[in-house]
Protein backbone atom coordinates (compact mmCIF):
# COMPACT_ATOMS: atom_id res chain seq x y z
CA UNK A 1 0.00 0.00 0.00
CA UNK A 2 1.38 3.61 -0.94
CA UNK A 3 1.03 5.92 1.97
CA UNK A 4 -0.76 9.05 1.35
CA UNK A 5 0.60 12.61 2.83
CA UNK A 6 -2.51 14.79 3.32
CA UNK A 7 -0.31 17.44 3.06
CA UNK A 8 2.93 18.08 1.09
CA UNK A 9 4.62 20.42 4.27
CA UNK A 10 6.57 17.93 6.04
CA UNK A 11 6.67 20.39 8.63
CA UNK A 12 3.49 19.63 9.59
CA UNK A 13 4.20 16.51 10.65
CA UNK A 14 6.51 17.78 13.60
CA UNK A 15 3.66 20.49 14.16
CA UNK A 16 2.31 20.99 18.25
CA UNK A 17 -1.70 21.05 18.04
CA UNK A 18 -3.84 20.62 20.76
CA UNK A 19 -3.95 16.96 20.61
CA UNK A 20 -0.13 16.21 19.53
CA UNK A 21 1.17 19.24 22.33
CA UNK A 22 4.34 18.25 22.42
CA UNK A 23 5.29 21.56 23.74
CA UNK A 24 3.93 20.89 27.13
CA UNK A 25 6.16 20.27 29.82
CA UNK A 26 5.44 16.50 30.68
CA UNK A 27 6.00 15.63 27.35
CA UNK A 28 9.11 17.27 27.21
CA UNK A 29 10.41 15.87 30.69
CA UNK A 30 9.54 12.27 29.18
CA UNK A 31 11.29 12.93 25.50
CA UNK A 32 14.39 14.42 27.75
CA UNK A 33 14.67 11.56 29.46
CA UNK A 34 14.27 9.05 26.74
CA UNK A 35 16.39 11.12 24.82
CA UNK A 36 19.05 10.81 27.34
CA UNK A 37 18.76 6.92 26.60
CA UNK A 38 19.33 6.90 22.74
CA UNK A 39 22.42 6.95 20.65
CA UNK A 40 20.67 8.52 17.75
CA UNK A 41 17.13 9.14 16.43
CA UNK A 42 16.21 5.76 14.92
CA UNK A 43 17.07 4.80 18.75
CA UNK A 44 15.00 7.39 20.04
CA UNK A 45 12.23 6.31 18.19
CA UNK A 46 12.61 2.97 19.55
CA UNK A 47 12.34 3.94 23.12
CA UNK A 48 9.41 5.79 22.80
CA UNK A 49 7.80 3.48 20.78
CA UNK A 50 8.03 0.84 23.48
CA UNK A 51 7.86 3.47 26.15
CA UNK A 52 3.92 4.13 24.75
CA UNK A 53 3.49 0.61 23.75
CA UNK A 54 4.55 -0.75 27.22
CA UNK A 55 4.42 1.34 29.98
CA UNK A 56 0.86 3.05 28.82
CA UNK A 57 -1.55 0.49 29.20
CA UNK A 58 -4.49 0.46 26.78
CA UNK A 59 -7.43 1.42 28.67
CA UNK A 60 -9.95 -1.54 27.19
CA UNK A 61 -6.94 -3.85 28.32
CA UNK A 62 -6.29 -1.91 32.04
CA UNK A 63 -10.40 -1.82 32.29
CA UNK A 64 -9.46 1.88 33.25
CA UNK A 65 -12.86 3.88 32.45
CA UNK A 66 -10.83 7.03 31.93
CA UNK A 67 -10.62 8.96 28.88
CA UNK A 68 -7.54 10.58 27.47
CA UNK A 69 -6.86 12.24 23.72
CA UNK A 70 -4.29 15.20 24.66
CA UNK A 71 -0.84 13.58 24.48
CA UNK A 72 0.15 15.01 27.82
CA UNK A 73 -2.71 13.51 29.55
CA UNK A 74 -2.39 10.40 28.39
CA UNK A 75 1.63 10.44 29.73
CA UNK A 76 0.27 12.41 32.91
CA UNK A 77 -2.50 9.71 33.76
CA UNK A 78 -0.87 7.07 32.29
CA UNK A 79 -3.67 5.55 29.96
CA UNK A 80 -5.40 5.92 26.72
CA UNK A 81 -6.95 3.80 23.99
CA UNK A 82 -5.57 3.51 20.07
CA UNK A 83 -5.79 7.05 19.44
CA UNK A 84 -4.65 8.74 22.36
CA UNK A 85 -1.80 6.03 22.74
CA UNK A 86 -0.55 7.36 18.91
CA UNK A 87 -1.08 11.10 20.20
CA UNK A 88 1.09 10.35 22.76
CA UNK A 89 3.85 8.53 20.60
CA UNK A 90 3.48 10.89 17.78
CA UNK A 91 3.88 13.91 20.53
CA UNK A 92 7.44 12.22 21.88
CA UNK A 93 8.62 11.96 18.20
CA UNK A 94 7.64 15.19 17.34
CA UNK A 95 9.34 16.37 20.00
CA UNK A 96 12.91 15.37 18.67
CA UNK A 97 12.17 16.36 15.72
CA UNK A 98 10.90 12.89 13.84
CA UNK A 99 7.96 13.79 11.58
CA UNK A 100 5.44 11.47 12.56
CA UNK A 101 1.92 11.36 10.86
CA UNK A 102 -1.48 9.58 12.83
CA UNK A 103 -2.92 6.89 10.23
CA UNK A 104 -5.76 4.56 10.46
CA UNK A 105 -7.28 1.39 10.10
CA UNK A 106 -10.98 0.25 9.84
CA UNK A 107 -11.91 -2.98 11.68
CA UNK A 108 -15.47 -3.40 13.63
CA UNK A 109 -14.48 0.46 14.16
CA UNK A 110 -11.53 2.74 13.25
CA UNK A 111 -8.06 2.14 14.92
CA UNK A 112 -5.52 4.51 15.00
CA UNK A 113 -2.16 4.45 14.89
CA UNK A 114 1.27 6.39 13.74
CA UNK A 115 3.72 6.56 10.93
CA UNK A 116 7.31 7.62 11.50
CA UNK A 117 9.53 9.32 8.57
CA UNK A 118 12.88 7.96 7.80
CA UNK A 119 15.16 6.73 5.27
CA UNK A 120 12.99 9.40 2.90
CA UNK A 121 9.60 6.82 3.62
CA UNK A 122 6.96 6.57 6.02
CA UNK A 123 7.01 3.44 8.38
CA UNK A 124 3.46 2.36 10.13
CA UNK A 125 3.82 1.88 13.89
CA UNK A 126 1.16 0.42 16.14
CA UNK A 127 1.74 1.46 20.19
CA UNK A 128 -1.33 0.14 20.72
CA UNK A 129 -0.05 -2.45 23.24
CA UNK A 130 0.45 -5.96 23.01
CA UNK A 131 -1.28 -8.91 24.95
CA UNK A 132 -2.25 -12.88 24.05
CA UNK A 133 -2.30 -12.76 19.89
CA UNK A 134 -1.35 -8.98 20.27
CA UNK A 135 2.36 -8.68 18.96
CA UNK A 136 3.22 -5.06 17.80
CA UNK A 137 7.05 -4.16 17.24
CA UNK A 138 8.75 -1.14 16.12
CA UNK A 139 10.13 -1.70 12.69
CA UNK A 140 11.43 -0.07 9.79
CA UNK A 141 11.96 -3.12 7.52
CA UNK A 142 8.65 -4.14 7.06
CA UNK A 143 5.38 -3.67 9.04
CA UNK A 144 4.79 -4.84 12.56
CA UNK A 145 1.72 -3.84 13.52
CA UNK A 146 -1.11 -5.24 16.27
CA UNK A 147 -3.60 -5.90 13.48
CA UNK A 148 -3.98 -6.81 9.96
CA UNK A 149 -7.13 -6.08 7.94
CA UNK A 150 -8.74 -8.90 6.41
CA UNK A 151 -10.44 -7.32 2.93
CA UNK A 152 -12.94 -9.95 2.77
CA UNK A 153 -14.69 -8.79 6.11
CA UNK A 154 -14.44 -5.31 4.52
CA UNK A 155 -11.70 -4.14 7.09
CA UNK A 156 -9.24 -2.08 5.55
CA UNK A 157 -5.89 0.31 5.79
CA UNK A 158 -6.83 3.91 5.03
CA UNK A 159 -3.60 5.15 2.94
CA UNK A 160 -3.98 8.82 3.95
CA UNK A 161 -1.09 9.97 6.59
CA UNK A 162 -2.65 13.32 8.56
CA UNK A 163 -0.86 15.61 10.16
CA UNK A 164 -3.46 16.32 12.83
CA UNK A 165 -5.83 14.02 14.46
CA UNK A 166 -8.92 13.23 12.41
CA UNK A 167 -12.01 15.03 12.99
CA UNK A 168 -14.23 12.08 13.60
CA UNK A 169 -11.65 10.20 15.91
CA UNK A 170 -10.90 13.94 18.19
CA UNK A 171 -14.28 14.92 18.53
CA UNK A 172 -15.73 11.50 19.92
CA UNK A 173 -12.68 11.33 22.31
CA UNK A 174 -12.87 14.92 23.68
CA UNK A 175 -17.09 14.35 24.15
CA UNK A 176 -17.23 11.33 25.60
CA UNK A 177 -17.11 11.10 29.26
CA UNK A 178 -16.01 8.04 30.00
CA UNK A 179 -14.86 4.59 28.10
CA UNK A 180 -17.94 2.70 28.12
CA UNK A 181 -19.54 5.92 26.48
CA UNK A 182 -16.89 6.29 24.07
CA UNK A 183 -17.44 2.77 23.02
CA UNK A 184 -20.39 3.33 21.60
CA UNK A 185 -19.44 6.17 19.61
CA UNK A 186 -16.09 5.39 18.28
CA UNK A 187 -16.15 6.21 14.24
CA UNK A 188 -16.41 2.69 12.45
CA UNK A 189 -15.07 4.70 9.11
CA UNK A 190 -13.48 7.87 8.01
Amino acid sequence: MELIQNTPDLSAYLAADEAIDHDHPVVREVAARLAREAVDSYAYARLAFEFVRDTIPHSQDSGDLRVTWRASDVLERGTGICYAKAHALAALLRAEDIPTALCYQRFDVVHGLVAVRFNGAWHRQDPRGNKPGVDAQFSLDGERLAFTPDPESNEMDYPVLYAEPHPAVLSVLKAAPDRPYLWKTLPTAL
